[in-house]
């Protein structure tokens, strides 16, 4: 995927509910139920189901660092 397919595919997906597998570092892997409510340029930002809000950028989509499903 190119970078303004990813860009496209979290506006398109704002305000669903979905969820995130984000590949921290050390192999470390967290898993957290959440919507995108927010998107700009060069970053978009995730509401969790406890109200804390996560943003990342869109070249963590790029290179697998996050995972939507």
């Amino acid at each position: 995927m190119m970078l303004n397919d990813i860009k496209q595919y979290v506006k398109d997906n704002q305000g669903i509910f979905h969820i995130f597998r984000f590949n921290g570092i050390r192999n470390q892997s967290e898993e957290f139920v959440g919507k995108i409510i927010g998107v700009y340029p060069a970053i978009f930002t995730i509401e969790l189901e406890n109200k804390l809000i996560r943003s990342f950028s869109y070249s963590d989509l790029l290179i697998n660092n996050l995972e939507i499903t």
